[in-house]
């Protein structure tokens, strides 16, 4: 455990401690290397708080640097979404940003030296052949007639291939390592292809690109990264990753080390998935609320705190586990409790109207900010003869457990009076109720009376002509299921969508004070849940969106774990 903090230790932590007692290494110098293809999603949360993290920690730096091999899907969208989720996140990487394009002149040197030195070949096989000489995991792959052609055939092929000579698809550039080797990216990987393609940062100066695998540890030797982390997935791809290392003159070589990627229930956070989501208009874009990526859970609500807390509660290891979503609401919401402002808001009102309060009255109740925080003071809420309560507070007829409001039956209005329910005036075309006409004990005010009888029940209000009428979205899980990748035969992940996920209110009430609300403000309406003002927002139409409710699923289980 750390001294200051009760975040666990963790393996990449340990090595990184060894390193600096034994001197070799006097700071730790890491890297977060998104390619520029797509928005990051709440995975990228925990490689950046880890990479960021471990930097901080120990002295050093971490560097952002896109590597931006693949022109035809990169682009400066996706560069300038990516910065602002890094931020977001509460990490800055200063003066150290970089490109791999910025290293594609000395990469091209290297990919040079490769092939003087004997070890990379031009390869002129067709991809399909390519394929079929590499074979399978269990039958090893079978040389390229082309493997053995002369380094000086092989030069001119490969400035011939630069200079654009060759079409796309015609011509690689492979390593010369093993076509024998049980790991299947140390035989002969192609490390160089022809696209014809613009790059969003060098223009038209290229038309051959580096391959993934070469670029990565060899931009971090250029950067005198000395622990480059990634996701278990390139741990198959660290022999290669050292093998580049091994063969070239770099400045460096830093130790890749590999730990568990992040999975959660109810959630998809494959890059490509999340891709079709948008593009079959199933979810509102990259930023919907609903969808894992930074910027939808940026936009749900969820505080950037919250998310690094997460990431530490769920700690590093060595091997894959699926964390429970709960967990990160808890995290959202033990966060949301302290500093989010408590308010009154009505999302499906119905109007109740006090007979024995004076039509023309109005008076300010004093109302707490937040109990968690007192130094947040309180606030003056108007209330009237006319209010709205929420309809599910209300039932003609109610079961043994119901304890609100009911004919008879007398409640707590919040912060004001008991009042108790006399009639109910109902459309006489639907049967909807759509008054409840009540009377009100003046004497307690404040929400007590002073001859100590109880109520059951405290609901919150708004008074119906102070009201301010506001959208408010209400969502849920994206999937209905734990594993939206469990499927029926024939089926795909979205036939696990969840049809419920997004509800619209546009008739809610709310209460004055939040008639500055602007985007970017969280509350907590009470009884109902945390909830964050759209970037759709506008003073004439105030929008909110639930962050979280208020039920506490993790804490649950926790508990019901221990016992």
């Amino acid at each position: 455990m750390n001294e200051n903090d009760k975040t666990p230790s963790h393996f990449i932590r340990d090595i990184i401690i060894n390193d600096i007692k034994t001197g070799k290494h006097a700071a730790a110098i890491t890297r977060f290397p998104p390619e520029p293809n797509g928005y990051l999603h709440i995975g990228h949360a925990k490689s950046i708080c880890l990479n960021f993290g471990m930097a901080q920690e120990f002295y050093g730096r971490c560097h952002l640097r896109f590597d931006d091999t693949n022109p035809t899907k990169e682009e400066m969208e996706y560069v300038e979404s990516i910065m602002q989720d890094v931020k977001w996140l509460g990490f800055d990487w200063g003066e150290h940003l970089y490109y791999a394009s910025d290293y594609y002149d000395q990469l091209y040197e290297w990919a040079i030296d490769l092939i003087k030195q004997g070890k990379a070949y031009v390869d002129d096989l067709s991809a399909e052949q390519v394929r079929q000489y590499r074979g399978t995991l269990t039958k090893p792959g079978k040389n390229s007639p082309n493997r053995e052609r002369p380094v000086e055939e092989n030069l001119d092929l490969f400035e011939r291939m630069r200079a654009g000579k060759f079409d796309e698809g015609t011509h690689v550039l492979r390593a010369k390592i093993d076509m024998a080797s049980p790991n299947l990216n140390m035989r002969d990987p192609v490390i160089y292809r022809i696209m014809k393609a613009s790059h969003h940062r060098t223009g038209d100066k290229w038309c051959i690109y580096p391959m993934y695998d070469f670029t990565h540890g060899l931009s971090d030797a250029l950067e005198g990264i000395t622990h480059s982390l990634c996701t278990l997935e390139f741990e198959d791809h660290r022999p290669l990753y050292d093998w580049f290392l091994d063969e070239l003159d770099v400045p460096c070589h830093p130790r890749q080390i590999e730990f568990a990627p992040l999975n959660m229930t109810y959630t998809i956070l494959s890059k490509r998935k999340l891709l079709l989501l948008v593009k079959k208009n199933l979810v509102s874009g990259w930023d919907d609320p609903r969808m894992p990526t930074i910027s939808g859970i940026r936009r749900r609500g969820y505080p950037p705190e919250a998310i690094r807390t997460f990431v530490d509660r769920i700690g590093v290891a060595k091997r894959e586990g699926t964390v429970d979503f709960s967990l990160l609401e808890y995290c959202v919401r033990e966060n949301l409790n302290k500093i989010a402002s408590r308010v009154m808001a009505v999302i499906n009102p119905v109007k109740i109207i006090i007979t024995n309060y004076p039509e023309e009255k109005s008076e300010e109740l004093e109302c707490v900010n937040n109990p968690e925080d007192p130094p947040a003071g309180t606030r003056m809420v108007p209330f009237s003869r006319e209010l709205f309560i929420e309809r599910d507070d209300f039932m003609e007829n109610p079961p043994k457990k119901f304890y609100r409001l009911a004919p008879g039956r007398e409640v707590r209005l919040r912060y004001a009076y008991f009042i108790t329910c006399n009639e109910v005036i109902k459309d006489k075309n639907t049967g909807e109720i759509t008054e409840i006409f009540c009377t009100y004990d003046p004497a307690t005010k404040g929400g007590d009376a002073p001859d100590g009888r109880k109520v059951k029940a405290t609901l919150h209000w708004v008074s119906a002509k102070h009201a301010l009428t506001a959208e408010v979205r209400l969502y849920d899980q994206l999937f209905s299921k734990e594993d939206p990748n469990d499927v029926e035969e024939g089926k795909d992940f979205l036939s696990n969508l969840n049809p419920n996920s997004l509800q619209i209110l546009k008739e809610c009430r709310i209460e004055p004070s939040l008639s500055t609300t602007k985007p970017g403000d969280r509350f907590q309406f009470e009884r109902l849940g945390y909830f964050y003002t759209d970037p759709d927002s506008t003073a004439e139409k105030p929008v909110f969106n639930r962050t979280a409710t208020l039920r506490d699923t993790w804490a649950k289980i926790q508990k019901k774990t221990e016992s």
